[in-house]
C-alpha cells in the first residue's frame, strides 16, 4: 500500500471497510486525508514509508511532544488554512487512517512514546483484524483482570500490526519480544496492561503455535538462564584483565562439582567481597601476592559491612553475623591454585603465591556456636506460639472467606456485615471480576485478593509445621507428590507426602497426618480447573533452569495464567498475615515467622516428643545428624531434668551410706572447715577434709583467693619480699635466696 498514488490512497482510504456512517463525516475524513498526503508528498522519497521516515516525526526513537508541529507548519504555510490551531486539529484521525491502511508503519518506539489519543486498537479492530481482536478481548474476559488492563493489552497488540502489518495471526513471538524490550528501554512497561498480557492474550487466543513459551516469563530479561563463569565475573567490571581471567578459570574448574547457587555464591565471595574490593581500596593492585597490611586490612573490611541508618556505629561498618564463608572461598583459591600449579606450572604457575588467610583467622567454630545460640533461642521464643499462630491464620482465612462470599450477595453501595465487620459493597464501573468493598474508615479492600493471600498464608504454614519440609520443597509440590502405601499386614491405606530431591538431591517420603491431608485436600480443590485437572505451570527455579510444566500445588491465577507461588513470595504471604493478626512475643515486638523458623520448630519439637534424632534426620532430609541436632533447640527445663536424672543415677550407684543424715558433731565440724579457711589477705580454697600441703604458707599457695580489699597489705608483702631478697643479694646469703624465690 506505500507505493501507491495519491489518488488511489485517498479512493482506498474512504471505501468500506473505512467507510464512515455519517456524510459530513465522511467529507471531514477527505480533507484530512488530503492535508496530511500532500504534506508527505513534499517529502523526499519513493514511497509513502519513505517519505514519513524522512519528515523528521519518527526518527525510530522517542517521540517528542510537539511532533504535530511538523505537519501543522506546512500546512499553515502551504496556506490551507488561517486559524493557527486549525492545522493540528486532525492529524491524529487522518494518521490513524494511514496507519490501519498500512500506508505507513510507525515505528514502536515512536507508538510507545507518541502522547496522541488515536483509538488505534478501536480502529484496528474495526478495519484490520474484527474476528480476531473479538476473540482476543473475549478470552481476556475470561481472565481475573479490569478493562484498564485489558485495554492496555489491546493496544500493544495494534502497536505490533501497525510497525509490522498484517492481522493477528501474523503476530510471531519475535514481536512481542522485541515490544517487551523496547518497552523495557523507553520506561513504558508498568500496569495498566502495559506489561506481558498482551502475550497470554494471544497465546490464549491460540495465534502461537503449540510450540511457543506458555508464559512470557520465559522470555523476560530477569529470566536469562544460568549464566558462564566469564558472565558471573564480569558483572564486577574488573579492572585487572589477567586477574580477571584467573578467576575465570578457576570458577570453570570449580564448576562441574557444584550447583549453580554454590557457584554464583563463589563468584561473588572471589569477584567482589575480595578482588573488587582490593580495587576500590587500592587502586592499580594486579597481583595475589599481597603486601601484609593490605591483607590485614581486608580481612578486616570482610569481617564488616556497611552499617544502616540508626545503627550509632562511628566507623560506618559493623560486623557481619558470618564472614567464614568469604574467607574459606579465598583461602581455598590460594591453596587450590598452588595444588594446580604443581600439576600444571604453565597455566597455573605464576599465580601460586603465599597465602594471606591463615586457619586462626577464619573465625568459623565461634560463627556457628554464636548462630546456634540465635537460632536456639529464636525457637524457643517461637514454639510457645506456634498454636496460636495457627489459630490465628485460620480464623483469618474464615473471615475474609465469610468477607468474600456475604459481599457476592449484596448490591453496589450495600452494607454488609461479616466475621464482626461492617463493610459496604463497591462495584466498580470497569467489568474487572475482583470484589471490593469499603470499611466504616473509608478504606478500600479487594476482598478478592484478601481471601486468596489468606488462604495461602494458611495452607503454606499449615503443611511448614506439619512436615518440616524446606520452603523450596514446598513450592516445588505437586499434584503427583499425593501417593499411597497400603501396608502388607493389614491391607490399610496410609497417605504418604513424597519430597522431590531438594538441597539434598535426595527424595523422601512423609507420612501425611490427618490434619495435613485435610490441608492438602484443600489446596487441590483450589486449584483444580473447570474440567478438575490441575494447571500445569513452569518454575524457574534456583538453579536458573525453567523446570516442565507441573501440577504444582502451590500456583495462583495471575491474568491469563497460573503462576506458582516462589519462596520468596511465601514468606511475603506469612510476614502479611501474621501483621494482619497482631501477634506479640514476650517483649511485646510483632511476632515474626520465617518458613524455616517451622522447619526448627518441627526437629525440636519432634525430638523433644521422643523422635529418634537419626529418624528426625531422615524425615527432615539433612545428610548429617549433627545439623538436625543444630536445629534442635536445648531449653533450660530440658537440662535442668537431664541433669537431676544424671545426680538420681549416680547416687544410686554409691554406697547409701554416704547419704546418710549428719550428726551435730560432724555437722559443726563441716561448718568449721569453712570459718577455719578464713585468713587476713582472703580465703583459703581448699577442699573439705583436705589438709593444708604448703604448711600455712599461704602468700604462696595458689588455693588463696585474695579479698581485693587486701591489696595494698599485698603490696606492702611483696614489697618486703623483693627488699630480702636485695639485701640476701648484696649480703651473699645464697640459701636465703632460694627459699625467698
Amino acid at each position: 500500500m506505500t507505493c501507491l498514488d495519491r489518488d488511489t490512497v485517498v479512493a482506498r482510504s474512504l471505501a468500506p471497510p473505512f467507510t464512515l456512517e455519517h456524510p459530513a463525516s465522511r467529507r471531514q475524513r477527505r480533507r484530512l486525508l488530503i492535508n496530511i498526503l500532500d504534506w508527505l508528498q513534499a517529502q523526499p522519497g519513493r514511497t509513502w514509508q519513505d517519505r514519513w521516515n524522512a519528515s523528521g516525526v519518527d526518527t525510530s526513537g522517542r517521540a517528542t511532544p510537539d511532533w504535530k508541529d511538523i505537519p501543522a507548519a506546512w500546512i499553515a504555510a502551504a496556506g490551507r488554512s488561517t486559524d493557527p490551531q486549525a492545522p493540528r486539529y486532525g492529524l491524529n484521525a487522518a494518521l490513524l487512517q494511514l496507519i490501519c491502511g498500512d500506508v505507513v508503519r510507525p515505528s514502536i518506539p515512536w507508538l510507545l512514546t507518541a502522547r496522541s489519543h488515536m483509538n488505534l486498537a478501536r480502529e484496528m479492530a474495526r478495519v484490520r483484524d474484527p474476528d480476531d481482536f473479538a476473540a482476543l478481548r473475549a478470552a481476556s474476559r475470561r481472565a481475573v483482570v479490569s478493562d484498564v488492563t485489558e485495554d492496555g493489552a489491546v493496544n500493544r497488540v495494534s502497536y505490533i500490526l501497525a510497525a509490522k502489518g498484517g492481522a493477528l495471526r501474523d503476530i510471531t513471538v519475535g514481536d512481542c519480544l522485541e515490544l517487551l524490550d523496547l518497552a523495557y528501554e523507553y520506561g513504558e512497561y508498568h500496569s495498566g496492561g502495559t506489561g506481558p498480557h498482551f502475550y497470554q492474550m494471544l497465546h490464549a487466543t491460540g495465534i502461537f503455535p503449540d510450540s511457543a513459551p506458555t508464559t512470557v516469563r520465559m522470555l523476560g530479561p530477569s529470566r536469562k538462564g544460568q549464566l558462564t563463569p566469564a558472565q558471573l565475573i564480569d558483572r564486577y567490571d574488573l579492572a585487572c584483565h589477567p586477574v580477571r581471567d584467573l578467576l575465570v578459570d578457576y570458577l570453570s574448574e570449580r564448576q562441574p562439582a557444584l550447583d549453580y547457587t554454590s557457584l554464583m555464591g563463589l563468584a561473588n565471595h572471589l569477584g567482589l567481597r575480595f578482588w573488587k574490593d582490593l580495587e576500590e581500596h587500592h587502586p592499580g593492585i594486579s597481583s595475589l601476592d599481597l603486601a601484609p597490611d593490605v591483607a590485614a586490612a581486608w580481612k578486616q573490611r570482610a569481617r564488616t559491612k556497611p552499617a544502616g541508618p540508626g545503627s550509632g556505629s562511628p566507623t560506618g561498618r559493623v560486623p557481619r553475623l558470618s564472614s567464614s564463608g568469604c574467607l574459606v572461598s579465598v583461602r581455598a583459591l590460594y591453596l587450590d591454585i598452588a595444588q594446580w600449579a604443581a600439576e600444571d606450572p604453565a597455566r597455573w604457575g605464576r599465580w601460586a603465591v603465599r597465602c594471606p588467610i591463615r586457619p586462626a583467622d577464619i573465625a568459623q567454630r565461634r560463627e556457628l556456636g554464636g548462630r546456634k545460640s540465635r537460632m536456639g533461642q529464636r525457637t524457643r521464643e517461637r514454639l510457645p506460639a506456634l498454636p496460636k499462630v495457627a489459630t490465628a491464620l485460620d480464623q483469618a482465612r474464615a473471615d475474609a472467606a465469610a468477607l468474600l462470599e456475604t459481599s457476592r450477595q449484596v448490591g453496589d453501595r450495600e452494607y454488609f456485615t461479616a466475621s464482626g465487620q461492617v463493610m459496604r459493597r463497591l462495584i466498580l464501573p470497569s467489568s474487572e471480576p475482583r470484589i471490593w468493598a469499603e470499611d466504616t474508615s473509608g478504606v478500600r479492600h479487594d476482598l478478592t485478593r484478601e481471601e486468596d493471600r489468606a488462604f495461602w498464608a494458611w495452607a503454606a504454614v499449615e503443611i511448614l509445621r506439619h512436615t518440616g519440609i524446606r520452603v523450596e520443597e514446598l513450592t516445588e509440590l505437586s499434584h503427583h507428590s499425593l501417593v499411597q502405601h497400603r501396608t502388607p499386614a493389614t491391607g490399610e491405606l496410609v497417605p504418604l507426602l513424597h519430597i522431590a530431591p531438594s538441597k539434598t538431591d535426595q527424595e523422601r517420603l512423609l507420612v501425611a497426618s490427618p490434619e495435613l491431608a485435610d490441608v492438602l485436600a484443600a489446596i487441590i480443590q483450589r486449584v483444580r480447573a473447570g474440567d478438575g485437572s490441575v494447571p500445569l505451570v513452569a518454575v524457574y527455579g534456583r538453579d536458573r533452569v525453567w523446570s516442565p510444566p507441573m501440577p504444582l500445588l502451590f500456583q495462583h491465577r495471575a491474568g491469563m495464567e497460573n503462576v506458582p507461588y516462589m519462596p520468596s513470595a511465601i514468606a511475603g504471604l506469612m510476614r502479611e498475615a501474621l501483621t494482619r493478626a497482631g501477634l506479640r512475643d514476650t517483649s511485646r515486638q510483632a511476632l515474626r515467622f520465617t518458613p524455616h523458623d517451622f522447619r526448627r520448630i518441627f526437629v525440636t519439637d519432634a525430638i523433644l516428643h521422643g523422635m529418634p534424632p537419626h529418624i528426625a534426620q531422615l524425615v527432615v532430609g539433612h545428610r548429617d545428624i549433627a545439623t538436625t541436632m543444630d536445629y534442635k533447640a536445648v531449653y533450660p527445663e530440658e537440662a535442668i531434668n537431664s541433669h537431676r536424672a544424671f545426680l538420681a543415677r549416680r547416687r544410686d550407684l554409691r554406697p547409701s551410706e554416704e547419704y546418710r543424715t549428719p550428726t551435730d558433731e560432724e555437722w559443726d565440724e563441716f561448718l568449721g572447715h569453712f570459718e577455719r579457711r578464713k585468713l587476713a589477705l582472703g580465703v583459703c580454697g581448699r577442699s573439705y577434709a583436705t589438709p593444708c600441703i604448703h604448711e600455712h604458707a599461704c602468700v604462696r599457695c595458689p588455693m588463696l583467693r585474695p579479698d581485693p580489699a587486701q591489696r595494698p597489705r599485698l603490696v606492702e608483702i611483696a614489697d618486703n619480699l623483693n627488699a630480702r631478697i636485695d639485701e640476701a643479694r648484696n649480703q651473699g646469703w645464697l640459701g636465703e635466696i632460694d627459699g625467698l624465690e
